[in-house]
């Protein structure tokens, strides 16, 4: 019997996440401002709503692609409110919109994205050692720093919980349980 995250039980999609994702390191600059940004959209939902939803914000949001929506005016603005397939919280669309903007003040052609976001963890994989889900903490040191690198560019959505979700979803942080089988997997040795 294959053990697992216990917080991934109950939803297919969730397990499915848990078992191809969820920290995975990822190092690709639009796929780590895909994950910033859908965890930013989670504030105050479930995750699971989140992941329900993404192939919608994959289309709706050109793919997370930052240098297009950088570009979004008050009609596409208008479009995504009215779009049923995401969540249409004016706060959060419009965040997308800033902080893709951002994404391309600071980082076109300048620095890496992901160089960036994972010198917050000195370019590794930071390991805890969770028993149960209980032991997994909401936030870090490295999650607080990130947080306020990103806010102080100019970045929403980006606090120390949200940073920290982030950095488990992309692999910064492995925090599968000692017992689950996707511990070693995704361990970034």
């Amino acid at each position: 019997m294959i053990k697992r995250c216990d917080w991934c039980l109950g939803h297919e999609l969730y397990i499915e996440y848990h078992d191809k994702e969820w920290g995975k390191p990822v190092y690709d600059d639009r796929k780590l401002f895909e994950f910033l940004l859908l965890e930013g959209a989670q504030a105050g939902l479930s995750w699971l709503t989140i992941l329900k939803k993404r192939e919608n914000y994959r289309k709706a949001f050109d793919g997370f692609d930052p240098f297009a929506i950088a570009l979004y005016d008050q009609n596409k603005i208008e479009e995504l409110i009215q779009d049923k397939g995401i969540i249409r919280n004016k706060l959060k669309i419009g965040a997308f919109i800033s902080n893709s903007r951002i994404y391309v003040r600071e980082f076109s052609g300048k620095s890496s994205f992901s160089d960036f976001l994972w010198s917050h963890t000195g370019h590794r994989q930071i390991m805890g050692h969770p028993q149960t889900t209980a032991d997994i903490p909401v936030v870090s040191e490295e999650a607080e720093k990130m947080s306020r690198a990103l806010v102080t560019m100019g970045f929403k959505f980006a606090g120390p919980v949200i940073c920290y979700s982030f950095m488990q979803a992309v692999g910064m942080v492995n925090d599968h349980l000692v017992s689950c089988f996707r511990r070693d997997e995704v361990c970034q040795r």
